[in-house]
């Protein structure tokens, strides 16, 4: 398992470059919160939904062409974050 310290690192990787993530970025990050808290997560194919300490949020990873998220998710994302005191 990854520290706090490299968790707060990636999604402060992930908040610098919000047009070019992947699913599997969010996926690791929260992955890793498991160790902090409780990490709820789910859905199907059009849309992935995950809970921790509160803060809710989804993902669409359906994006026709490739396989980057729209930055609006990444902003749902990062806010949950916010939300939580991964990210400020």
């Amino acid at each position: 398992m990854a520290s706090a310290e490299k968790i707060r690192a990636r999604i402060l990787e992930i908040a610098n470059r919000p047009k070019n993530v992947t699913l599997a970025d969010i996926e690791w990050v929260m992955n890793q919160l498991k160790q902090f808290g409780k990490v709820e997560s789910s859905g199907n194919v059009h849309q992935k939904v995950w809970c921790f300490d509160g803060a809710l949020f989804s993902v669409c990873p359906h994006h026709k062409g490739n396989k980057q998220l729209r930055p609006a998710y990444v902003k749902e994302f990062l806010n949950a974050m916010i939300k939580t005191g991964w990210y400020e």
